[in-house]
């Protein structure tokens, strides 16, 4: 096959430059000269592995023989990911004069990989020479099938009306000339204009904003189109205040709500006009009258952040987790809440969490810890509180790459949150792996584009996962994963706010809807019913962006968590203490 490679591929010569003959001993340049490849071309079209052999043509012995593959770039001389050219051995010590070595070529191109003309290159070099010795390696992505298409047509849906954000499965056919189906014919889909929705390799498709996109189903030289009209979703409805319990004199952190009781945490160092304080305080709020929470009890720690709060579901026991304490003996602390308006001290416990603890869960008869650190000082370790006095920590585990920063469990899994090391899941009892809380299990991880994997909430009904990016340094994004199944996660959509980064989620899943803290962008309520696929604020799924402190407060909002809870959506504000809303949808 003659092929044509692209004029700006590279800037480097075929083969070998001709170098100035030196005087004196033989130069690494000179040895390289000496070497030359069995073909200085090398097509793939049609094999994917091949032989090559790399002879020495002198009088000298030459090595050690470097030998390595250069990026692929497709026909307009772009560099593209995905095909992967290996070459073996990558090293060859010594080549006698009028030895030859056998070089494997091996080439890997993932299924989805477009069609193209492609090109990569092959070079040996040694040490402190001046130039390389190159082999040309062209190859073709081609459907055989589709060299039999002459038309594709579409055979499903039949309704061409579509509300914003539905996702529609399309199905299309390629034909021969004898009007047969073609087997194994790959349809590549697209929309037209871009702009226009999301549609992946198997045909589903999200549209974004009300129009008339078109849909575009090709195979081969071959397409069919389909107009669509995209209705608006069209989802009304917000907030309003119901209530708000000021705290000026400490930044707020976590929250948790149990009947008629709220309980706020405190982070940080703030200063005021009435001193500097800490994050060393428990807040608990009588919120029976929901429009005037009242603040009724305050423990103080030694701690200077309590990060989170939690309580277990029968109201019986909380805990705090707190960092920076004075005598470094990080860790929890364990309440008694038999008057959940009057928290009281269980214990203390501090084995082997030094580092800190910066969130838990509490399931049953286990706590469940994100114990913050530096490698594996990090990780996750679950106690036995079932004597809440005698806490005892029975099994732990760290996930690697970097630390852990939260953990949900849900239905006998655990949804770590290991910052780069992305989404990890646990068996601690589901059965589908044979793990338990003494003994967890990894069933999956994925690691989500960007890391800095923060939160996570789990829909079982839905089966997906909800994954909060906490970057500040650009906007942050809540990753929708796919846990239909569990073995193999899959990143589907995502949702990003422009400004700021998330922080916490809360899910209403009877209404199908997920209330997401967002630092100053305040409160976002998002439409997560149906199918969930591609970029989810572009297709009107969003009720509302809620600045509940604007003109209300002298502090901006700072939105840390959020709770359903009888109705009402409670938050905690980093500025100004708690705030209780009701929604409008």
């Amino acid at each position: 096959m003659t092929r044509s490679f692209p004029d700006a591929w590279r800037a480097t010569p075929l083969v070998a430059l001709l170098l100035v003959q030196a005087c004196g001993d033989i130069t690494a340049s000179e040895l390289l000269e000496a070497l030359e490849f069995s073909s200085v071309t090398i097509d793939l079209d049609f094999t994917r592995d091949t032989t090559l052999t790399i002879r020495n043509t002198g009088s000298e012995a030459a090595g050690p023989v470097l030998l390595a593959t250069g990026p692929v770039v497709n026909s307009g001389g772009n560099v593209v990911t995905g095909p992967v050219l290996t070459v073996s051995p990558t090293l060859i010590p010594t080549l006698n004069p009028g030895a030859s070595a056998t070089l494997t070529i091996s080439l890997d191109v993932p299924i989805d990989t477009p069609e193209d003309a492609y090109f990569v290159s092959l070079e040996a070099t040694i040490p402190d020479a001046e130039s390389a010795l190159f082999v040309d390696v062209g190859f073709s992505v081609i459907d055989p099938a589709s060299l039999d298409v002459t038309s594709v047509v579409f055979t499903s849906p039949s309704t061409t009306t579509i509300r914003q954000g539905d996702v529609q499965q399309f199905v299309a056919e390629a034909f021969d000339d004898q009007g047969a189906a073609v087997t194994g014919a790959r349809i590549r889909w697209s929309v037209a204009p871009a702009s226009g929705g999301f549609i992946d390799a198997d045909g589903r498709f999200a549209p974004y904003g009300a129009g008339t996109p078109m849909v575009i189903a090709a195979a081969g030289a071959h397409a069919d189109t389909v107009v669509f009209t995209v209705t608006a979703r069209g989802l009304t409805g917000g907030f309003s205040v119901v209530g708000h319990g000021e705290v000026l004199d400490r930044v707020t952190s976590d929250l948790w709500i149990h009947g008629t009781a709220a309980y706020t945490g405190t982070w940080g160092t703030r200063t005021s006009a009435a001193g500097t304080f800490s994050g060393n305080t428990l807040n608990t709020w009588d919120v029976s009258n929901t429009a005037a929470p009242t603040l009724v009890h305050s423990m103080t720690i030694d701690a200077r952040t309590i990060n989170d709060v939690k309580v277990s579901s029968d109201g019986t026991l909380g805990l705090i987790t707190h960092e920076g304490s004075n005598d470094l003996q990080n860790g929890i602390t364990l309440l008694d809440l038999s008057n959940p308006l009057a928290p009281s001290v269980i214990t203390r416990t501090t084995n082997t969490l030094e580092p800190g603890v910066h969130n838990a869960w509490i399931e049953g008869d286990y706590v469940y810890l994100a114990v913050d650190g530096s490698s594996t000082a990090s990780g996750l370790r679950i106690l036995d509180v079932s004597d809440p006095s005698n806490p005892n920590v029975v099994a732990q585990f760290y996930g690697g790459s970097s630390f852990l920063h939260d953990v949900y469990v849900r239905d006998g899994l655990a949804f770590l949150s290991h910052w780069n090391a992305g989404l990890i899941i646990l068996d601690v009892g589901s059965g589908i792996a044979g793990g338990s809380p003494e003994n967890p299990v990894e069933v999956s991880r994925l690691p989500t584009q960007g890391g800095q994997t923060h939160n996570a909430w789990y829909w079982p009904a839905g089966g997906y996962v909800f994954v909060g990016e906490e970057d500040f340094q650009s906007p942050g994004i809540m990753h929708v994963i796919d846990v239909s199944d569990m073995w193999n996660p899959l990143e589907v959509a995502t949702f990003r706010s422009p400004g700021t980064t998330p922080h916490n989620f809360w899910m209403d899943e009877a209404q199908e809807l997920i209330y997401l803290s967002w630092y100053s962008n305040g409160l976002h309520a998002l439409d997560v019913s149906g199918q969930l696929l591609g970029e989810l604020e572009e297709q009107g799924r969003e009720f509302t962006g809620f600045l509940y402190a604007q003109g209300l407060s002298s502090f901006a909002t700072q939105n840390w968590a959020v709770q359903l809870h009888n109705g009402l959506v409670y938050v905690s504000d980093m500025n100004s203490g708690l705030w209780i809303l009701q929604p409008g949808f």
